[in-house]
């Protein structure tokens, strides 16, 4: 006896809008008594980390021995659906309380479900068998899953951002000393000390230049979200805070999207950060403008790399998540005419960000949703207002800390 799922139409992936049909074959070589068919769409995310055991004693480290260490494991199922494939409903014939008695050979089992619900999905078929001596037969069909995008905030001209200022170190300038700045030699003084003297003099032989104050911005619609297999609608801004007549060099350019993983397992957790590097360029030595105080790097060196397909979506479960952050590295140096001055400079600048699967909600979808959230026409039961707990209040107040900047485009 052998039991396997065979998919009707499949596919890379799938949503939760999506309907996933199949069969389960069963294929027999010797009469069986069975009791049903069992299939069932199952979501699973399971979390195993190893740490140290809680010390309710308080005997600290120094007393810690081998057997304090365990490990820790978590299993949530996010999905469970359960369909009897076999027998149907209303079954017209039936042996000995229920038992059914299958000839040799194939026996298909069709079935369609609903996707509700990356961890790890998969389908799973049941033979159950009447004999308790007699184990029952399983089998399991993993699919991938993406989920469909959240209905996406009206279109605004706000921006998040992350901006670092920077002050260069003064340079200063040499001059040509004139014959009048030179003194001549005297009996009373020698004429290498004349030359030292006159030279000393930073009024006559040297002319310090403006010191040049720049400000760098990163900067993503608000909300900063980004989608999958598209790429990122960034903006990077160098501003003279002065009048400088320096000129402002692009030296390096980098931009990753860091990735970092939660895992929790009762009381351990742990963190696991991945960085995906989109565009790393240096010794670029690229002339921003003379003349504009406000400079925008060309968007033309990102805006044809898309998100890796390897990247998720961010997602929130009982013991996994995982976040986003954008780091751009800006590196510049500046110069006087011909001139570039060795100082270089990096600003790393970080966003937190949401990754959209870039599944959008059909239409109908986003209507119906719209529907929903009207208010209620007529009269409604008054509630008397309860006061805030502590943990609310300290929840707004950490949200309101930790919201990102927003800014009006330029």
């Amino acid at each position: 006896m052998s039991i396997r799922i065979q998919l009707q139409d499949a596919r890379s992936l799938y949503t939760n809008l999506d309907f996933i049909r199949g069969k389960a074959i069963l294929s027999l070589t010797r009469t069986e008594d069975i009791t049903a068919v069992n299939v069932k769409l199952e979501g699973e995310s399971k979390s195993r980390l190893e740490g140290e055991a809680p010390d309710p004693y308080g005997f600290g480290p120094m007393r810690r021995r081998r057997e304090d260490f365990v490990i820790e494991t978590e299993v949530h199922k996010l999905l469970y659906k359960a369909v009897t494939v076999f027998p149907a409903t209303n079954p017209q014939t039936a042996k000995r309380d229920g038992v059914y008695t299958f000839q040799p050979g194939q026996h298909d089992f069709p079935f369609d479900f609903k996707d509700q619900a990356i961890i790890r999905y998969y389908i799973k078929a049941t033979v159950v068998r009447p004999a308790f001596y007699k184990e029952n037969y399983r089998t399991e069909h993993v699919f991938p899953f993406f989920p469909i995008e959240p209905p996406r905030p009206v279109p605004n001209r706000l921006e998040s951002y992350a901006r670092r200022q920077h002050q260069f170190a003064p340079v200063v300038q040499p001059s040509t000393p004139t014959k009048s700045s030179i003194k001549p030699p005297s009996i009373f003084r020698k004429g290498s000390q004349a030359a030292v003297g006159s030279n000393s003099s930073p009024s006559s032989t040297t002319a310090p230049l403006q010191v040049c104050s720049i400000c760098v911005d990163a900067r993503l619609p608000d909300p900063a979200t980004i989608t999958c297999n598209e790429p990122l609608p960034l903006r990077i801004i160098i501003t003279k805070l002065n009048d400088s007549p320096a000129i402002i060099y692009l030296q390096l350019l980098q931009i990753e999207l860091v990735a970092n993983t939660v895992v929790r397992a009762h009381h351990l957790s742990r963190e696991n950060l991945t960085s995906t590097v989109l565009i790393s360029k240096s010794n670029m030595r690229i002339r921003l403008s003379e003349i504009d105080k406000v400079m925008e790097i060309d968007k033309g060196w990102w805006k044809d790399i898309p998100l890796p397909n390897t990247v998720a979506p961010s997602f929130d479960t009982c013991n996994i998540s995982r976040t986003y952050f954008v780091i751009v590295k800006v590196g510049l140096t500046h110069g006087l005419g011909d001139q570039t001055f060795p100082e270089l400079t990096v600003h790393a600048l970080k966003m937190p960000v949401s990754v959209y699967s870039g599944i959008r909600p059909p239409p109908a979808l986003l209507e119906a949703m719209a529907d929903n959230r009207r208010p209620l026409v007529g009269p409604q039961a008054h509630i008397r207002p309860q006061p805030p707990s502590k943990l609310s209040s300290a929840y707004q107040k950490q949200s309101s800390q930790s919201s990102p900047a927003t800014a009006q485009p330029d």
